[in-house]
């Protein structure tokens, strides 16, 4: 089961989205009834930013000093009856940009199941590991999206 808490710094995601908690409550419920039913709880949280900050975080973790489309911080460290995986930070330019060509949602929710899998110990250094993550990511991104 997970539990995703939201954070949002940038007014700009509340006029794509209206009610940004009602539609991550939505999402968080699909994915504990189609993926992960397990009692056991793992929250994280999103945190929904701007291209500055995004360049902000990503030169000082990653020491690249451009700004990114997604970034995971990962934590693991158990509160109460849950663990508490992390903090994923998602770039509002970069997802309204990709969303060009898609739908905003849709790469919204990418952008977060991808970095819900790197707090869930996944990577894609390797190439087998990119595959397996990818097929990962598809099938999450499917069954919230059906």
């Amino acid at each position: 089961m997970i539990k995703i808490h939201v954070v949002v710094d940038t007014p700009k995601w509340k006029k794509k989205i209206k009610d940004i908690k009602k539609y991550f409550n939505s999402k968080q419920r699909k994915f504990n009834t189609n993926i992960n039913s397990s009692k056991n709880i793992n929250e994280f949280t999103i945190f929904l930013t701007k291209n500055s900050k995004m360049k902000k975080l990503n030169s000082r973790f990653r020491k690249v000093n451009k700004p990114t489309d997604v970034l995971s911080f990962p934590l693991k460290t158990k509160i109460k009856n849950s663990i508490y995986l992390g903090d994923v930070a998602i770039s509002y330019e970069i997802v309204n940009k990709r969303s060009k060509y898609s739908f905003f949602n849709h790469e919204l929710d990418k952008m977060w199941i991808h970095g819900y899998l790197h707090l869930s110990g996944h990577n894609h250094i390797k190439n087998k590991d990119y595959i397996k993550m990818s097929k990962k990511e598809n099938f999450i991104f499917k069954q919230l999206n059906f």
